[in-house]
């Protein structure tokens, strides 16, 4: 292994019998790279090359290469999408995402995507967390979600970024037009989510593998038959926001996964939502690098302000 890129911690009792590529993520980034380091040699235990699925054990000394895991930078594509950026400097961006775009290619998608819109803002021989299908991504927000998002442009600044989310020092608020009313003018769900046991494509309360998911609300503005939530992640599960206020009887307005049906097939939605009314609005933390306070914020686009003046107006 190079000297350069290697990291190395020693297992604690709390990681006692956890497996290799879990305990890795951190130093890694995320377990998929985990999972890569492992089959490209670049890990070793007390010195030893360890099988796949390894249970580690308290005191081991885990060793990964993380330079094993740099690839070169993809070609910029040349249809590529254009997003609005809200702040940049030398280690960061902030983009605005508009609904309908994919952050990173996955399966079933090889379209355009918000990675191929800021590429040539980061491009290097070695993007951003060593990733190139997702050079400097350090959070993600769904397809049809649109709004605020981080976006490295060196790798010190994608591990910084990525240590502040996980310490829960990154602010991330959201709008939500919420169908019905809450109990309170503020609250939160705590309640761990999952694939669901029913609808493998989607997250849920009934699920066989559940991690701790914790949202909190408050209520910005209380309309006849919906309600416009500020909503902020603690953490930040796969549609958490979504799946947390269907589990409480509140789904988003327009939602078509975890929404309410509108009656009869093809039926326009009474909003006129083409989407889940959800919108990541504000960004807050300390800059990875100089410290300073750094705040973002997006205004409902063009299709959810329309929305929102329709439900003002229903009685």
């Amino acid at each position: 292994m190079s000297a350069e890129g290697a990291q190395t911690l020693v297992v604690g009792a709390e990681q006692q019998g956890a497996r290799l590529d879990v305990v890795l993520a951190e130093l890694c980034g995320s377990r998929a790279r985990a999972q890569r380091a492992i089959a490209a040699d670049a890990v070793t235990v007390d010195g030893v090359r360890p099988q796949k699925r390894l249970a580690v054990q308290e005191g081991q000394t885990v060793t990964v290469d993380l330079a094993a895991l740099i690839r070169p930078a993809a070609p910029l594509r040349e249809d590529a999408p254009t997003v609005p950026v809200v702040y940049q400097d030398e280690h960061l961006l902030i983009v605005d995402k508009p609904a309908g775009l994919v952050v990173h290619s996955g399966a079933g998608h090889d379209g355009p995507t918000l990675v191929d819109a800021v590429a040539g803002l980061i491009s290097a021989a070695t993007p951003p967390g060593g990733d190139p299908e997702r050079p400097g991504i350090v959070h993600r927000l769904d397809r049809d979600t649109s709004g605020l998002l981080l976006v490295a442009r060196s790798d010190e600044a994608h591990r910084l970024l990525q240590q502040a989310i996980r310490d829960r020092d990154v602010t991330r608020e959201y709008l939500a037009l919420v169908d019905g009313r809450p109990d309170a003018r503020s609250g939160t769900i705590d309640a761990p989510l999952g694939r669901d046991r029913h609808h493998r494509t989607r997250q849920s309360v009934d699920t066989d593998s559940p991690r701790r998911a914790v949202t909190h609300f408050a209520i910005e503005q209380v309309l006849p038959r919906t309600t416009l939530l500020r909503v902020r992640l603690e953490t930040g599960r796969t549609h958490q926001i979504r799946a947390h206020f269907k589990a409480i009887g509140l789904p988003v307005a327009g939602d078509p996964d975890y929404g309410r049906q509108t009656s009869g097939a093809g039926a326009a939605h009474p909003l006129g939502l083409r989407r889940q009314f959800l919108h990541a609005a504000r960004l807050s933390l300390a800059h990875p690098i100089t410290g300073e306070p750094l705040e973002a914020t997006s205004e409902l686009p063009p299709d959810l302000a329309r929305a929102l003046e329709r439900a003002r107006s229903k009685s």
